[in-house]
């Protein structure tokens, strides 16, 4: 086992608990709203129809293939699309309250702070993420956890974004360390293994729906807390 002197994390989907806070959010958004009177359905099919969306969009984010701005503007209005309603004011007003208390939700996955508090004496640690920078900085301070992370580094604040080599890169330069020392953990197959693999840096693939897949990684856990059996 290496003796590795810097972990470099992902947030949403790793550490933050996306789908969970996101729930909370929408939910709330559906009541207030009002969306069951203009012909939305119930709330599972506004769910659902946010999921596919979001993860679509944030996809092809990745993938470069879309700016973030379109994120904001047009996630909610194709969504609504999705459900028969074309009212792009109304998407904007509830992509602003979306973004206004989603990442004030507190929910991380199951045995964050538990595997945190482990790891904090052992390693510097570095949020490594694609997501926006005040959004982050919000979720972390919202859960608590924003002490554990000496950095915070963002694709705008690096200018690339994950699985671009160069957003390792500025994370290993800003924190003083080799990437042979480095070890990322991440959900995401696209930015954060790959993305971690091409900066030369070790990963622990974060799978805890046991997706199968082909991808050659050099750790590989269900659940945070495995991260103390080997770090």
């Amino acid at each position: 086992m290496k003796n590795y002197k810097c972990l470099l994390f992902d947030l949403d989907h790793t550490l933050w608990d996306y789908e969970t806070n996101s729930r909370e959010t929408l939910s709330e958004i559906y009541v207030r709203f009002e969306l069951s009177q203009i012909g939305i359905g119930h709330l599972p099919d506004f769910l659902q129809a946010f999921y596919g969306v979001n993860n679509e969009l944030w996809d092809q984010y990745d993938r470069g293939i879309l700016h973030r701005d379109v994120i904001r503007l047009q996630r909610f209005h194709k969504i609504l699309l999705a459900l028969g309603v074309d009212d792009y004011k109304m998407s904007l007003r509830i992509s602003e309250e979306y973004l206004q208390h989603s990442p004030k939700k507190k929910n991380l996955m199951e045995g964050c702070k538990e595997t945190l508090d482990y790891l904090l004496p052992k390693y510097p640690m570095v949020i490594v993420t694609n997501g926006f920078d005040e959004i982050q900085s919000t979720k972390l301070s919202s859960s608590g956890i924003s002490h554990y992370f000496k950095d915070v580094v963002t694709s705008a604040r690096a200018g690339h974004k994950k699985p671009a080599k160069e957003i390792f890169e500025f994370a290993l330069q800003e924190n003083k360390v080799a990437a042979r020392d480095a070890i990322m953990i991440g959900d995401n197959l696209l930015t954060d293994i790959a993305g971690a693999k091409n900066a030369s840096v070790d990963m622990v693939f974060f799978n805890p729906a046991k997706i199968k897949h082909q991808a050659a990684v050099d750790f590989e856990i269900s659940s945070l807390p495995e991260l103390m059996n080997f770090l």
